[in-house]
């Protein structure tokens, strides 16, 4: 007697795919040409035809935790390809936000994230928390001389607020990840070879490999279809990691050294450049998704607030660096709105297109055929 296979089907799942921007899923007819043309897709296990397939049919179990979500980039040369317009680098998206749902930690700020009905609330609580600091502070009030951010948020508070906030954020992303690398780890392929004592050791090594590919984006150079994506995602990830090495050291030498830093400190040039490079960037990302919505598909709200909030925040950062040498009269206003910005894009990293970056990371390590 042959084995009866089980399809579990969810039919709320198939909606939510489709409200995402998988709306034409079931037009799919399953002729393999975006595995076929996809560069990133492995010949022994190649997305994303299973996964269109999985998705058609509303197989949730099968696609949370799926780790070939994750080396998808996107790039839109399957969705060029296809002959009937699905758009699979569209639903794959939509797989990867419903994954951000599924791990997030906790869920509700993955749901604001994603619902423009919630924006007043994302951007008013870490608003409110930062004005009731300052009013604990005694520090609401503008303060009057030349401008001098440390007097509306002293440097002790700004730096210890600061540093709460990110380790709180690096909680929430460990409780996903450890779910997720649960999922992952049932899945026959994240099977890792060998003794334990190896295995650590080959795990550090992909690490290093895995971390390189990521900085240099050197997968991502594979894709077709839109050359010019990859140096926009370069620009706006280097550009975000230079502003955030810039903080380290503004923190440092608050500590230790001479701060404010002249416009001439090395530090100070490279966050101008990382700025400049995050403006960039995400203006590319927007341009992309203004008019070539033939080969990336339909932008979900998710994907313009992500990009909205990456770009007031590069921006507000250059005028309030602007409002301090020029001493503007709005310089504290303008620097009241930067720290919002900055309190909501870390706030809410673990449940934007941030998180791609630790899901991704972690598998291409997990999984043994990754290497």
């Amino acid at each position: 007697m042959e084995d009866v296979i089980q399809i579990k089907t969810d039919k709320r799942f198939i909606r939510q795919v489709k409200s995402l921007g998988g709306n034409p899923l079931k037009e799919c007819m399953q002729c393999g040409a975006c595995s076929v043309v996809c560069k990133l897709s492995p010949e022994e296990n190649p997305f994303p035809r299973k996964e269109m397939l999985w998705a058609s049919w509303g197989m949730k179990d099968k696609l949370i935790g799926d780790p070939d979500l994750w080396l998808c980039h996107q790039c839109g040369d399957c969705s060029a390809t296809c002959p009937r317009g699905v758009q699979p680098a569209t639903v794959l998206s939509a797989l990867r936000h419903i994954n951000y749902l599924e791990y997030a930690s906790p869920r509700f700020l993955a749901v604001w994230l994603s619902k423009p009905v919630y924006l007043p609330l994302v951007v008013a609580i870490p608003a409110l928390i930062i004005l009731l600091i300052l009013w604990m502070a005694g520090t609401v009030s503008v303060p009057d001389g030349p401008v001098d951010y440390s007097k509306l948020f002293p440097h002790p508070l700004l730096n210890g607020t600061f540093a709460t906030l990110v380790i709180l954020v690096l909680v929430a992303y460990w409780k996903g990840f450890r779910r997720f690398k649960r999922d992952i780890r049932k899945n026959q392929r994240a099977k890792i070879k060998g003794q334990k004592s190896k295995k650590n050791n080959q795990k550090r090594i992909r690490f290093f490999y895995q971390l390189k590919e990521i900085l240099l984006h050197t997968q991502f150079r594979k894709c077709q279809t839109n050359r010019l994506r990859t140096l926009a995602h370069i620009l706006v990830f280097s550009g975000f990691l230079l502003l955030l090495l810039v903080t380290l050291v503004a923190i440092v030498n608050v500590l230790f050294f001479e701060y404010p830093m002249n416009f001439w400190h090395p530090a100070k040039i490279a966050g101008n450049l990382g700025g400049l490079a995050l403006v960039t960037g995400t203006m590319m990302m927007i341009w992309y998704r203004l008019f070539r919505k033939d080969a990336i598909g339909p932008s979900t709200y998710a994907d313009w607030s992500f990009l909205i909030f990456l770009l007031l925040l590069a921006v507000s950062g250059i005028l309030t660096e602007w409002a301090r040498f020029g001493n503007w009269s709005a310089a504290y206003v303008i620097y009241f709105i930067h720290l919002v910005l900055v309190w909501i894009v870390i706030i809410y990293a673990p449940y934007s297109k941030f998180g791609h970056l630790l899901y991704r990371l972690a598998v291409l390590i997990l999984l043994k055929d990754r290497r």
